[in-house]
């Protein structure tokens, strides 16, 4: 891989569903259709940093998994969709798991950073959850690697000083998980060398 791959043509759903029905199977395709309505319902009109729908993340996250390292497993790919759900709405792990059973809930919980307790520092608590995550199960790295690929793929739409501090935290942190699947570290190799400029 000589430049890093892009993934972001799944931003409609039509298209993603008509695509990943090709790509893994009907009963795993229906099961993340149910997880993408779970999280519009969740999400409704919020928006990232950069303005853009929060579905569009989420899919991006799911094609990573799908069409770049070729994931079918029906659970890692629901926690994909559902991965901010708990972070970033009212929503909890308990309704995950009512919803879709208690592997997809552990995988979300394993990508949600927790809210600072009292008296915690917010950056702390970040810092330790990032550190924790070289701990974490295979299947829940997979689902932080390609949420944190959706990220850094566009990091130069960020201002200079956030994809500097964005950049040393993903080689710190997301970089050496992705030594797990052979997929990912090429990509992140590859994004590592195109990025280069920000170290």
């Amino acid at each position: 891989m000589g430049r890093v791959e892009l993934f972001v043509s799944w931003h409609e759903w039509g298209r993603a569903e008509a695509e990943l029905g090709q790509l893994v199977p009907a009963e795993t395709a229906a099961r993340v259709g149910e997880a993408v309505r779970f999280a519009i319902a969740w999400h409704g009109d919020q928006r990232r940093p950069t303005g853009a729908p929060y579905l569009d993340h989420l899919l991006e996250a799911l094609e990573v998994l799908v069409r770049g390292a070729g994931v079918t497993d029906a659970d890692v790919l629901c926690a994909a969709v559902l991965h901010d759900v708990v972070e970033d709405t009212p929503c909890t792990l308990e309704q995950v798991s009512a919803a879709f059973g208690p592997q997809v809930a552990e995988l979300v919980g394993w990508v949600t950073i927790p809210e600072p307790g009292p008296g915690q520092d917010k950056s702390e608590v970040k810092q330790a959850y990032l550190r924790r995550l070289r701990d974490a199960p295979a299947r829940a790295r997979l689902v932080k690697l390609a949420d944190r690929a959706s990220n850094v793929q566009t990091l130069r739409n960020l201002g200079s000083d956030r994809q500097r501090s964005y950049f040393a935290q993903t080689v710190t942190y997301i970089v050496p998980l992705a030594g797990m699947d052979p997929w990912f570290a090429r990509w992140y190799a590859a994004w590592q060398r195109d990025f280069a400029d920000l170290a």
